[in-house]
């Protein structure tokens, strides 16, 4: 079981590409991983995996299929929630048996209950799945694991053993002490006198104390015990117990409190305690360690690897089911072979602005459809300035992250063939153009992007070559494309430079490739922004002839201003 994921399937290699810390910044990680949850173990978590491009279809399949059948069962992922919780502490238990020194009655002690918490995990699981109509081979084979170690193990009579020398152990309720002190009254030795099977009250120690402090000298004379065993201070430390707390959660039992003996180095009264206790009860430690001889093969600490996986699916599935809740589609991608080199989406939006009417914006969001194919595999994006290219732009790269992780996208429906990775090309922060320039910096940019992407990448180009001389600009961009062109991999270009989408069909027949560049606009309804997208030729011109009518700055518009100032 520890090879399992719920991520990957068991018969493909983990193979993926790392997401460049531009391409994580253009496609905003931070806040959507913001979204998802206000802890910050949660964000790192979702953050770190979705960094992490798998391209394989199976894979994404695979990913697809388990976050569906989570989605689907709300009785389900609530369960998953309260089992992660328990494998949460299922590894701090480990944690302390790695990292503390204990001694040997605390080790079993908290081994007995680590086991016990195993136990609850792994019955957990099987009860949940059992329970709910799952259809993904991930989780299945989660089932089937945990059915094998169920009956493998012999849980139910471990379970039994656990309890019958847990509550042996669990008889002894108090300890009477007595305790040497040196001439300033510091205790500096401390011998059991007697293990009993009840506790102390707190009347009995108050009036015991209070006979004591009202006798005739207030001091005892001798002692009752004269072959007590006394033992020096040690500095070793250890774990004290781990208690189990009432109450059930889910299918699961409750949690635990580990409580540690962290004075124990500067305490020399419960240092010894500590020793003398454990010294006088090695019976009762070789008993628990003839129990623990039976398991020695179980080990659940594999569980804890999928504490990740639970955390990113069980968020994603729970703002998903926010937003749809909220009538924001969001909709199961299908997975295409990715020599196919295909996409098509209806009804796509930017998810972050789906993420901020979530939360009470008043936005009206526009949808819109578009398709990679060989026929257009590379669009020249352009339009007015904030009439939508960059929030398209990014919509894309956030569809195919989101798909290539198994999770739904924003659209009312997708298929796509993966992407062997993303990359961006967005305008860059000035200080990192000190050095080379704003013309150098974003040409080597470029020239990185080339020397990693294949034909099966997706690139996002915003704005680029925007911050040079017009005719700088153009005249890379142009090269750009004839490249782009070459390369075949699904590209959106947004740009200013009108004359860069002009005459495409000259470019797609004189120069060599399989994928086709076409021209895609952002939209004008009478003079406004209307965010829709479509194949057309730009219209540079024609949008700035509305404008221009629109605020009366036509020259026929001027020229009645003027004459009639002149009157």
């Amino acid at each position: 079981m520890a090879d399992f994921s719920l991520m990957w399937p068991s018969d493909c290699p983990r193979n993926f590409k790392e997401l460049g810390e531009d391409c994580c910044n253009d496609l905003s990680l931070e806040f959507l991983c913001a979204s998802l949850s206000p802890k910050e173990y949660d964000r790192n978590v979702i953050a770190a995996m979705l960094r992490q491009m798998p391209a394989e279809p199976q894979v994404v399949q695979y990913r697809v299929d388990v976050f569906d059948d989570i989605l689907r069962h709300p009785a389900l992922r609530q369960n998953m929630a309260a089992l992660l919780d328990q494998l949460e502490f299922l590894k701090s238990l480990h944690k302390h048996a790695r990292d503390c020194e204990a001694t040997s009655i605390w080790q079993i002690i908290n081994r007995l209950n680590e086991l016990d918490s195993y136990i609850d995990c792994v019955t957990g699981i099987k009860q949940i799945l059992e329970s709910n109509e799952i259809h993904s081979e991930g989780l299945k084979a989660l089932l089937g694991l945990v059915r094998h170690i169920y009956s493998d193990s012999g849980f139910p009579a471990l379970k039994e053993d656990i309890k019958r020398v847990v509550s042996e152990t669990g008889q002894i309720k108090s300890v009477t002490l007595g305790v040497n002190l040196n001439r300033t009254l510091a205790p500096v030795e401390v011998g059991v006198v007697s293990i009993n099977n009840a506790p102390y009250t707190r009347a009995g120690v108050l009036s015991h104390f209070y006979e004591f402090a009202a006798s005739k000298d207030g001091l005892h004379d001798g002692t009752d015990v004269t072959s007590m065993k006394y033992h020096v201070p040690n500095t070793s430390t250890g774990i004290i117990g781990v208690p189990r707390q009432s109450g059930t959660r889910g299918a699961l039992t409750g949690l635990a409190k580990v409580y540690t003996l962290s004075d124990a180095e500067t305490n020399p009264l419960m240092n010894n305690l500590n020793a003398v206790i454990t010294d006088m009860l090695k019976p009762v430690v070789r008993k628990l360690n003839d129990v623990l001889a039976k398991y020695v093969d179980v080990s659940g600490y594999s569980l804890i690897s999928l504490i990740p996986e639970l955390t990113f699916y069980l968020r994603w599935a729970e703002l998903t089911e926010q937003m749809m809740a909220a009538g924001i589609p969001m909709c199961k991608p299908e997975v295409l072979a990715a020599e196919r080199r295909e996409f098509y989406a209806d009804g796509l939006y930017n998810l972050k602005l789906g993420l901020k009417k979530l939360k009470g914006e008043e936005l009206d969001i526009v949808p819109n459809t578009v398709d990679f194919r060989a026929e257009r595999r590379i669009y020249i994006m352009t339009g007015p300035n904030r009439g939508g290219k960059t929030t398209f732009t990014q919509a894309i790269g956030l569809i195919f992250l989101l798909a290539q992780h198994g999770l739904y996208v924003p659209a009312t429906r997708c298929m796509l063939s993966p992407a062997d990775c993303i990359y961006t090309h967005f305008p860059a922060d000035e200080n990192r153009t000190v050095d080379l320039g704003r013309l150098g910096e974003e040409s080597r940019r470029i020239s990185d992007i080339f020397s990693e992407a294949t034909d099966r990448s997706l690139l996002l180009f915003n704005e680029s070559l925007a911050t040079t001389n017009f005719e700088e600009g153009l005249y890379i961009a142009k090269d750009v494309v004839k490249a782009l062109h070459l390369l075949g991999a699904r590209t959106i270009f947004n740009t200013h430079m009108h004359d860069l989408a002009m005459n495409l069909d000259e470019l797609n027949r004189s120069m060599p490739g399989d994928s086709a560049v076409a021209s895609l606009i952002t939209g004008i309804d009478n003079g406004q922004r209307s965010y829709k997208v479509s194949l057309a030729p730009p219209c540079g011109q024609s949008y700035a002839r509305d404008i221009a009518k629109q605020y009366g700055v036509t020259y026929a518009q001027l020229k009645a201003r003027v004459e009639h100032n002149r009157q």
